[in-house]
């Protein structure tokens, strides 16, 4: 019974108060999801050429300054650095793949949250609003941002287990349900070069997601394609560099809610983590419907 709550601003003049209002958004879905939480917030980019990777270390006291300098030393640029708890966002002047080369195996207790030009993945174990204060998301601004609370079922509670996933530049997804088909589509898309690190049937989704794009789907494409790959329920909300989408299974047995309005677009698994958005009540709201595909932005 995981929550998913995901906020897209139309107008540049919300974008300072992306942060203050989707904290309250996400702390609304501690009843359905108080084991772990996590963000991907977009906006934020770095300059032209550059990339940024979000890196997450098991020790609160990790160099984050020398990785950054190494990183740059490598790429024969000045790296940026931005430290948020045990937390880094490094931005380089690299590929994505090359970056990702130069960060493997470098250090045991690092982890790659995320990597692209705008996203920037936060979680961790614990209540909603004990990670909306760990990583000062009130203060927080960009374009967009997507994020989970996680009942866990099928799987222990774990950082790396929950949500967002993060499987190719910029892209992310958050899920609520499960997928019964997981463990095969896992081994298929393994063998075609997606690397799938946990044992997240969510993870498994945002791989296929991937996996089709790379094919040369669009995400509307792909989403479709999903309906008929992906045997199970769920609403999954995805994220993309510019704007986001939402699907439900046909069934639609998991709950899920948007509204939107000429500032921005909202959804959520309940109502009540939008009764506090600003001009709520003129929005228009409604039940997505099941089997298709909602974008905004640029997701489509």
């Amino acid at each position: 019974m995981c929550g998913i709550v995901g906020l897209y601003v139309k107008k540049h003049d919300l974008a300072d108060q992306l942060g203050a209002l989707f904290a309250e958004m996400l702390i609304c879905m501690s009843d359905r999801g108080p084991d772990s939480a996590g963000l991907a917030l977009y906006g934020n980019e770095p300059p032209e050429g550059f990339i940024k990777v979000t890196l997450r270390h098991a020790a609160d006291d990790y160099d984050w300054p020398g990785l950054a300098d190494q990183l740059g030393a490598r790429f024969g640029c000045e790296a940026s650095l931005r430290v948020n708890a045990n937390y880094a966002v490094i931005a380089v002047r690299a590929d994505a793949d090359s970056l990702g080369q130069a960060l493997a195996g470098s250090d045991p207790g690092l982890t790659v949250m995320s990597i692209g030009r705008s996203i920037e993945i936060l979680k961790e174990i614990g209540a909603p609003a004990e990670i909306v204060d760990r990583f000062g998301v009130r203060k927080m601004r960009g374009t967009h941002i997507i994020g989970h609370t996680r009942m866990a079922t099928e799987s222990a509670v774990t950082t790396n287990g929950s949500h967002p996933f993060s499987t190719g530049m910029d892209l992310c997804l958050v899920h609520n349900g499960s997928l019964s088909n997981h463990n095969r589509l896992r081994t298929r898309l393994e063998r075609r070069g997606i690397e799938i690190r946990t044992e997240n049937d969510s993870e498994v989704a945002a791989g296929y997601l991937m996996w089709r794009m790379q094919q040369g789907d669009t995400l509307q494409a792909a989403l479709q394609t999903a309906l008929d790959d992906l045997d199970g329920f769920y609403t999954f909300a995805i994220g993309t560099v510019d704007g986001f989408a939402v699907l439900r299974d046909p069934i639609a047995c998991k709950p899920a809610v948007l509204a939107e309005t000429d500032e921005y677009v909202a959804m959520a698994s309940e109502f009540q983590a939008l009764s506090s958005l600003p001009g709520i009540d003129d929005a228009e709201v409604w039940e997505p419907k099941p089997a298709r595909v909602y974008t905004w932005g640029g997701a489509d």
